[in-house]
């Protein structure tokens, strides 16, 4: 049997070893935290995300998750810019992170390993396989570690790696009564979306531009529009951190037997709601592509040029509605607005691929 090590059990890396062992591989994990498990909150799972978890054997997605309803685009003073309707785009469904987490890590049968408080330090590789800080060894790794990616720097000592993208984000979960289909509203600087969960709380988001490393509070929102301040008001812990993503052009996916996943190959920033959802399409892509060929160099091969491209372009798409939606500049922001009045064709990009 075939062997693999997965560095890293984030939705990636636990989504890589249910693939992996799918294709028949015995599979070690490898966590840097004391316990397996997820942190944060809601996440959006686009329809190509949901095909490949079904595709991989992951059950209880759709029924786990609940379908966007009708939302749209407000102003900081509540009037519609834009709604759902308009957009002609397919929605998302919502689920929370720990629970899309859990989903996943159900599947893990005898081939599948955890090996919980294991920080790797070294990575060697040679003609037959890598080994681990000198005691691990398997034909393959997969690193899934993050935006700070232990395996990717030395791999890649060079890259510039992590950029900040110039805002900062919080994060909640409101346990509270609405009768709102959510959306997003946009301000000079600022953003803030929302979305219902399967068990009825509310998931919610908000950014603001500020250097990096400044500790805030998402005071600004107080003043926009009901539901918002409610939101924040029904949130017992309030989650915040400064968004990142890689720079550009990305690193090449494949070294010799390493493969970077994930966001340790392609982390972007949230705008578009596709991080976790290319990093289960990575999983789908290197399970696809290992099951074409026996031969490894040419299915990783495949796999980096499928899955570079294409995560490159999300990478930049969601850099640059980043950037739209973060504008201080009020003519910039009329102009915007206006855009997405006549058809919602800047939020249409979240639904591109």
């Amino acid at each position: 049997m075939s062997t693999a090590i997965v560095v890293g059990a984030g939705i990636g890396g636990v989504m890589a070893a249910v693939a992996l062992q799918r294709r028949g591989w015995q599979v070690t994990v490898l966590e840097r935290a004391p316990e397996l498990g997820e942190v944060g909150a809601g996440i959006s799972v686009w329809p190509s995300a949901v095909a490949v978890l079904e595709e991989l054997g992951v059950k209880g997605v759709e029924k786990a998750s609940v379908q966007s309803k009708p939302a749209g685009m407000r102003k900081p003073d509540g009037r519609w810019v834009v709604g759902a309707a308009d957009l002609g785009m397919e929605l998302p469904v919502m689920i929370h992170r720990a629970q899309l987490h859990e989903l996943i890590t159900a599947e893990f049968g005898p081939a599948v390993t955890v090996r919980t408080g294991y920080d790797v330090r070294t990575v060697k590789q040679d003609a037959d396989g890598v080994t681990v800080n000198g005691d691990l060894r398997a034909e393959l790794l997969v690193a899934a570690d993050g935006i700070r990616s232990a395996v990717r720097g030395a791999l890649y000592p060079q890259y510039a790696g992590p950029r900040y993208s110039g805002f900062t984000a919080y994060r909640g979960i409101a346990d509270v009564d609405l009768d709102d289909g959510g959306g997003e509203t946009w301000g000079r600087g600022h953003l803030f979306g929302f979305a219902r969960l399967i068990d009825g709380r509310f998931y919610w988001y908000a950014t603001a531009n500020q250097p990096a490393g400044t500790k805030s509070e998402p005071t600004v929102f107080e003043s926009w529009h009901d539901p918002l301040p409610r939101l924040i008001a029904g949130s017992e812990k309030i989650l915040q951190n400064d968004i990142y993503d890689l720079t550009l052009p990305l690193v090449p996916f494949v070294q010799g037997r390493v493969v970077l996943l994930g966001d340790a190959a392609h982390a972007m920033t949230p705008n578009l709601g596709r991080g976790a959802c290319s990093a289960i399409e990575d999983a789908g892509a290197l399970a696809r592509h290992l099951g074409r060929t026996s031969d490894l160099q040419a299915a990783l091969t495949a796999y980096d040029a499928e899955r570079r491209p294409a995560t490159t372009k999300l990478v930049k798409r969601s850099r640059s509605v980043g950037r739209v939606g973060q504008t201080e500049n009020p003519l910039l922001c009329t102009i915007r607005d206006a855009l997405f009045t006549v058809g919602g064709k800047l939020v249409a990009l979240r639904a591109r691929k």
